[in-house]
This record gives structure tokens, C-alpha cells and sequence, in this order.
């Protein structure tokens, strides 16, 4: 008896690490499980001075919650670099890490080697995203219904939000959005009290510097300074000397010049990546040009593409006016909305694009309407990229299948690790299924008889009424890149979380 207590205390202490790092990603699995399908639920997320965020986001619940385990800091992580690659999928991402790590300790603590758990998650991860890509179908242009479809889905079944994410994309183009550094999720903007709508040109959320400007200006010219507009600095201990006192002077007088250098080329708007000082303020308000300061990087880059401008520093303003009109920008239309706070540029002469304004009657529905908007944005652009799977959890089905048969063919314990990724893929569909008030072992098992019978994967479950149906009928479809990166991100945290056995406290350095 006593052989036995000492055997299981050792068992114990040898996986006690991956116990403790496999409880802390369910903690953070459990907290998204609930929000996935079309019949997820809202979390409340509530700080210590009351602030309150209610939504059914993922990744905005994850990077509001109060966590301090390292390896739920890992699963965050992941699901952190899901949403910055693609945009959408971080839900799926989190409940399929938590998933494979905890079916990895269970065969661990079976007696599998951690190292053909993992080589087995690498194989069954490799095999899943080949069958992703073999699933999906391309997008046939702006005409595709299947766009729309994705909105809806990536949007959470809002259809005005759908059908500004198309519009949107479709004046944007299809070349722009295929472009790796172009984020259409950015065109997205929310407003208080205003009215969702697509704007044929780019928002600065900001508003003149003050009320005497103009705010209506035509066939605009338009300068954009990624600096402060103020004389150039000087260090504080040469004001002190008589020839630094000098230099000031002379580069404020230069500065002077350089005003009105912008007021005799009759530029129309200023925008300013910090702060304007008083001399600027007065000189451009009297010659009727509209100034805006600090403005984000990002709105600044949004402009500089959509009217050709360049950014350029302030020092740059002491170029001959020839040089400088190389560096302007165009616009047919700038209007400073005062109900909103905002500026309107439209019409510029680069880059066509749009801005899709979401509004809401209060803060916190903005702030999640903008989310949900975001979201179907960069799912649309995942779409265009890499084609389409079905959605609601049937692809995940039918590649978990797809896995059972190859665990069987593999030789050896490797196939315990493919097992793992089996796991992980089927747990997204149990949730939807649980969240809709169905048995999701039930409909797990119904739905893979179907889907193989047919030897199709385009057969879902209809979540109001629990029957498996064509996919086609119920239009649920997702971005393969969604579903290829969160299986790929999943995998890569749980092998790395599956490979720690021990947590050792670093020593306090400085």
C-alpha cells in the first residue's frame, strides 16, 4: 500500500508543471468557450473602478482579463499573433490550444514520451492545414454572395455591418486588399450618436484647432508634417548664451518664413503628427487654413495614401516652394463634421478608398459594434486571400476525421500526439453545439457519419434546430487563413507549453 502512495506521489511531482500549466490554459479556454456560434453569450468584463466592456470577442475578453500564470500568458499570446495575422479566429485558436495541451497530458500521464506526443502534434498539424487548403474555394470577385455570407458570420450575424464591410470592399478593390501590408479591419471607425455608412474617402478623428478655421474646404491642398509645427529646438543651456540666444531667434524668424510659405501656396489643411504652437495657430487661422493636430500615425498614413501626399519633418519646410509642392497632397472635399468631431477628406487623388463609420446611441455598443465590424473586415480580406471552408465547426469535423484515419495508419506512439490534434479540432464544434443548447457528443457523431457517407465537408448542424444539413442551405462560411493559422497557432503554444518541466523563479536583477 505504502509502494503505492509513493508511486503516485512521484507521478505527481514529475507532471506536476504540466498539470499546473494544462489547468491554467482551461481557466483561459473556459472563459472564451461560451461566447462561440451563432448562439454564444456576452461576457461582462468589469475593472476595479467599475468600468464595464460587454462582449463576445475573444480576443478583447483575453486581453482584458486579470491574468498572471506564465503559460495562460502564452495561450494569449498566441491568440494575440492569430489576431494580428488575420484578424479574426482567436476564439478558435484559444479552446483548440487549451484542448490539445490538455489531451497531450493525458496521454503523457498514460506513459507516452512528451516527445512523441509532439511529434505526432507537428505531423497531425502539417496533414490538418494541407486538408484545410484542400477544402477551400476560391473567391469569384465582388458578385461572390459567399463575401456577404462571411461578413455575417465574422460580424456575428449583423447584416447592416455585413453589407457595409462589401460595400466598403468593393470601392477599396481587390488588388489593394490582396497587398501584405494593407489591413482593411483599419478602415473601420466608430462614432457616438452617428450614423453607420460608408464614406468614400478617409476620417481623421480629430478636430481643427480652433473655431475660427474653416471647416469646409475645396479642391484642397493638403501638407502632412510627422512632427510637431513649432521652431526648431535647441538645447536648454544654449538659450543661456548670447550666441545661442541668436541662433533662437534665427530660427524662429526662418520658422516665421516657413509660415508663410505655406499660406502664400495656398495650401488648404495642415495635419501635424504632435503638437501646433501659438505662431502657427494665428498666422494660418487668419490666412483661412484649416490646422489639425495630433493626428495618429496610422490616420496619417491613411491620408498620405488616399490624396498622394508625402509626410515630411518640419525642418523639410525650409525647401523652395517648388520643392515643397512635390510633397502635397489632394483632395476634392475636406469637412470638419462638428456633430461628430471629425474630418471628412474626399476625393484624393492616390489610392481610392473608404472608411466605414459605425455608430451606435452609446459608448459601450459603439466600442462593441466596432469590434464586430473590425472583425468581418478582416475576414472578408482572409477570404479574398485564401478562399473559403465551411464554417460552424464542420471543417474542424471533417479534418478531425480525417486525422482518426491517419492515427490508425502511423506506426508507433506518434499516433497518440495525432490523437491530440483530433481532440483539439472537435472542441470549437462542441462548444457551438453545447452554446445552442444541443448534446454536442450526439451531434459530434451524427454529423461525422454524415459528413463521411457523403465524403463531403460541407455538412453542418443547424443550430436552431439541431439537423445536419447541406451547407449551402445555411451559408455559414469561413476564411481558410482563419482556420489554417488558428490550428498552426494552437499548435505552436501547446507544443511549447507541452515541452516545459519546470518553472523556475528568475532572480530580482537591477
Amino acid at each position: 500500500m505504502a509502494d503505492k502512495v509513493n508511486l503516485g506521489q512521484e507521478i505527481d511531482d514529475r507532471f506536476k508543471t504540466l498539470v499546473n500549466n494544462t489547468t491554467a490554459a482551461r481557466v483561459v479556454s473556459q472563459a472564451v468557450e461560451g461566447t462561440i456560434g451563432p448562439k454564444g453569450l456576452d461576457t461582462m468584463m468589469v475593472d476595479s473602478f467599475g468600468d464595464v466592456v460587454i462582449t463576445n470577442d475573444g480576443i478583447t475578453i483575453l486581453r482584458l482579463m486579470e491574468i498572471n500564470h506564465p503559460a495562460a500568458h502564452m495561450i494569449i499570446n498566441a491568440a494575440r499573433s492569430q489576431q494580428d495575422e488575420v484578424g479574426d479566429g482567436t476564439t478558435t485558436a484559444t479552446i483548440m490550444a487549451s484542448a490539445m495541451i490538455s489531451e497531450g497530458l493525458n496521454q503523457v500521464l498514460k506513459g507516452v514520451p512528451v516527445a512523441k506526443v509532439l511529434e505526432g502534434i507537428a505531423q497531425a498539424t502539417a496533414y490538418g492545414a494541407e486538408e484545410i487548403r484542400r477544402c477551400s474555394r476560391p473567391v469569384e470577385g465582388w458578385d461572390d454572395q459567399v463575401l456577404f455570407q462571411v461578413a455575417k458570420v465574422a460580424g456575428r450575424g449583423n447584416l447592416e455591418l455585413a453589407e457595409l464591410v462589401v460595400k466598403a470592399g468593393a470601392i477599396i478593390g481587390i488588388d489593394q486588399l490582396q497587398e501584405p501590408g494593407y489591413k482593411f479591419a483599419e478602415a473601420v471607425m466608430a462614432v457616438e450618436g452617428g450614423n453607420s455608412e460608408v464614406v468614400l474617402g478617409v476620417i481623421v478623428n480629430q478636430k481643427p484647432v480652433n473655431r475660427e478655421m474653416p471647416n469646409r474646404v475645396d479642391f484642397a491642398k493638403i501638407l502632412v508634417i510627422d512632427d510637431a509645427l513649432k521652431p526648431e529646438d535647441l538645447e536648454e543651456g544654449a538659450l543661456r548664451t548670447e550666441l545661442g540666444f541668436r541662433k533662437y531667434l534665427e530660427l524662429k524668424d526662418i520658422y516665421h518664413h516657413n509660415l508663410l510659405k505655406i499660406k502664400e501656396m495656398r495650401i488648404g489643411l495642415v495635419l501635424a503628427d504632435r503638437s501646433v504652437d501659438d505662431m502657427a495657430e494665428e498666422i494660418l487661422t487668419d490666412a483661412g487654413i484649416m490646422v489639425v493636430q495630433r493626428v495618429s500615425r496610422r490616420e496619417l498614413e491613411r491620408v498620405c495614401e488616399h490624396t498622394g501626399a508625402r509626410m515630411i519633418k518640419r525642418n523639410a519646410l525650409n525647401r523652395t516652394p517648388e520643392q515643397l509642392e512635390k510633397y502635397l497632397g489632394q483632395a476634392e472635399l475636406v469637412q470638419y463634421q462638428e456633430d461628430l468631431e471629425n474630418i471628412r477628406i474626399i476625393g484624393g487623388q492616390g489610392q481610392g478608398t473608404a472608411t466605414i463609420l459605425v455608430g451606435a446611441a452609446t459608448s459601450e455598443v459603439v466600442e462593441e459594434r466596432e469590434r464586430m465590424a473590425r472583425d468581418a473586415a478582416a475576414a472578408v480580406q482572409a477570404a479574398l486571400k485564401g478562399g473559403v471552408v465551411p464554417g460552424g465547426g464542420a471543417l474542424e469535423v471533417w479534418v478531425a476525421s480525417s486525422l482518426a484515419k491517419l492515427a490508425h495508419e502511423v506506426q508507433g506512439m506518434t499516433s497518440y500526439g495525432i490523437q491530440c490534434v483530433k481532440e483539439a479540432l472537435e472542441k470549437p464544434f462542441s462548444c457551438i453545439i453545447n452554446n445552442a443548447g444541443l448534446n454536442s457528443l450526439e451531434k459530434l457523431v451524427e454529423l461525422a457519419a454524415v459528413q463521411q457517407a457523403a465524403g463531403d465537408c460541407r455538412w453542418a448542424v443547424n443550430c436552431d434546430d439541431g439537423q445536419v444539413i447541406d451547407l449551402e442551405q445555411m451559408g455559414v462560411w469561413d476564411p481558410a487563413l482563419v482556420k489554417t493559422k488558428a490550428l498552426e497557432a494552437a499548435s505552436e503554444v501547446a507544443m511549447a507549453i507541452l515541452k516545459i518541466n519546470t518553472v523556475i523563479k528568475k532572480r530580482e536583477t537591477g
